[in-house]
């Protein structure tokens, strides 16, 4: 006769709900959106690599026609998927620092390069506006580089606080990298806690919805991409326009563009720089075009992520306009992840 278990009660159904929306947020709270998407990136990137391990093993194993060998050592596979993920960055890193050296050690030769283009378009600026307007523009590089000086001393606080908290973002985003990678790792034997295992339910959820969004961002990246290569490569030339390192740019649009919002923001700034050092039309036509996109990632976002999460496009928008409005630009990153989770935990409970 079989036993069966009991079904927990009100109280620690209810106070594991509690739990989790306190841990997020807080987690809004205290900015560490990075740290938690980090833990996500790297249970689920230690747990695909060591699938990807198994699969390959085990074909191995019966290349060599030892079918006895069922199961592969998948605590090996583990190991070996958790120090890749957790090394990643610090290889990714080694490797973008040697490629950026020659333009580090070039950075001051470019530096007066693009004082001096500045000064230049300022001059043809003051020769074609109209006396009164053109007195207020620099008259030469002396100027425009003592107006620079000027701003970065004014700013010098803003800034030291701005690099402050992007290092420590990165800082919580590579301890979440290992948090998560070690997490893949570990295994837990159910200990029959009623708690424990209706946080493992709750977080089980999130994992899902986290890799939903993932999937539905690796399209809008996708097609990010498209529309930057057509204008990059199509429509910028047919207007006799062409920009350098168009190839980079457009794997820049993608990288990034797996980051939701923020990605899209970062290659928009980059694309328009490089534009700028074209010409000020080109830096115009770059600009015009990266707003029209970001401003449509809003409803594209919202119909892919929607697709795939069984959400409506009315929905989501509302969700990332009300989070941008209360946490800023990390609500917006946050909004589609946390609203998934949302409803997935009313589907499983059967409330919608």
């Amino acid at each position: 006769m079989s036993v069966v278990a009991p079904l927990p009660s009100r109280k620690l159904v209810t106070a594991s709900y509690l739990l989790i929306a306190g841990a997020l947020l807080l987690i809004m709270w205290q900015g560490l959106l990075p740290g938690l998407l980090c833990v996500c990136i790297g249970f689920l990137g230690t747990r695909w690599f060591a699938r990807l391990f198994d699969a390959g093993l085990d074909r191995l194993l019966r290349a060599r026609s030892r079918p006895d060998v069922a199961d592969p050592p998948s605590s090996w596979s583990r190991i070996v998927a958790a120090t890749l993920v957790s090394l990643a960055p610090i290889g990714l890193g080694i490797l973008a620092f040697s490629e950026a050296r020659e333009f580090v050690l070039n950075a001051p030769e470019q530096y007066q390069e693009l004082l001096d283009y500045i000064a230049r378009t300022v001059l043809e600026l003051r020769l074609k506006l109209p006396p009164d307007i053109g007195a207020y523009l620099p008259e030469g590089t002396a100027e425009v580089q003592r107006i620079i000086a000027g701003y970065l001393r004014a700013q010098a606080g803003a800034l030291a606080l701005t690099g402050r908290a992007w290092l420590g973002g990165l800082l919580f985003a590579y301890v979440g990298l290992i948090v998560g990678a070690l997490a893949g790792v570990a295994r837990h034997a159910s200990g029959g806690r009623p708690l424990a295992e209706l946080l493992k339910q709750r977080i089980t959820l999130f994992g899902e919805a986290f890799g939903q969004i993932v999937a539905a961002q690796f399209w809008i990246a996708a097609f990010n991409t498209l529309l930057t290569a057509i204008f990059l490569l199509f429509v910028l030339p047919h207007w006799e326009l062409n920009l350098p390192y168009t190839p980079a740019l457009i794997t820049l649009t993608f990288i990034a563009g797996l980051v939701p919002i923020v990605g899209n923001l970062l290659c928009n700034t980059v694309i328009t720089l490089v534009g700028l050092s074209v010409s000020p039309i080109t830096a115009l036509a770059c600009l015009a075009f990266l707003i029209l996109i970001h401003k449509a990632e809003y409803f594209i976002n919202a119909k892919v992520v929607g697709a795939r999460t069984q959400m409506g496009v009315w929905e989501l928008l509302a969700v990332m306009f009300v989070a941008e409005a209360v946490f800023g630009p990390a609500g917006l990153v946050a909004a589609p992840l946390f609203y998934a989770y949302l409803k997935k935990e009313l589907q499983a409970a059967r409330l919608v």
